[in-house]
């Protein structure tokens, strides 16, 4: 081919993050403008976060951002899928005798956070739920209704009291890896265990439950 016949070098050859071969395809572009998204997120909330900077981040035009997902909105609701499953979870708390349950409670929710990539969905949706009702409400679909309301629900726990164990354990989390505080941050998974296992089990195991007994 001659030097006259070859097409001519076009933006998409400078693209960054695109190396030589294929260009990616819409399934590769769409994971990509997800990935950017859940980091801004995690980074600045829902409200900090805007559709050019995802966009920047994910290295395509906004436009791609809305033909995929519309806009805002759509990016976040497709970008915070919790990386974990609340039925694989429930049986592994629930497997553990009566009166450790607060420890099993504990222990897998400290080993979903140290996963840094399972970690930086929920981040994302922490920071955002303080200031955005939509993140609010998936907060408490995820966290509060499919996770610790079923185990509740399970055991026959009253509802204040599984409350305060969502509380207990995401307060926890807000000082160990968002605001960082110490020692609480630097402290092993076994300290944070032994500390907050036998006050999630005084709130899913004293007093009866719903009033009988």
């Amino acid at each position: 081919m001659s030097e006259a016949a070859r097409p001519p070098a076009g933006p998409a050859a400078a693209r960054p993050g695109r190396g030589p071969g294929r260009r990616p395809g819409p399934t590769e572009t769409r994971e990509a403008i997800l990935a950017a998204a859940r980091g801004l997120f995690a980074e600045k909330g829902y409200d900090g976060a805007s559709l050019r900077a995802i966009a920047r981040a994910a290295g395509v035009d906004p436009a791609l951002v809305h033909h995929f997902f519309g806009n805002k909105e759509g990016v976040f609701v497709q970008a915070m899928r919790f990386p974990v499953d609340p039925s694989r979870l429930l049986p592994r708390i629930m497997a553990a005798p009566a009166e450790r349950r607060g420890e099993a409670l504990a222990r897998t929710f400290l080993e979903v956070w140290g996963d840094e990539e399972r970690r930086a969905p929920i981040l994302a949706m922490l920071r955002s739920a303080m200031t955005n009702e939509r993140a609010a409400a998936m907060m408490r679909e995820f966290v509060v209704t499919e996770l610790f309301a079923r185990a509740g629900e399970a055991q026959g726990i009253p509802a204040l009291r599984v409350n305060a164990a969502a509380g207990q354990l995401i307060g926890a989390m807000i000082l160990r890896y968002v605001l960082r505080v110490e020692p609480i941050a630097s402290a092993s998974e076994d300290e944070l265990v032994a500390l907050l296992g036998p006050t999630l089990q005084r709130h899913l195991t004293e007093g009866p439950p719903d009033g009988d007994g």
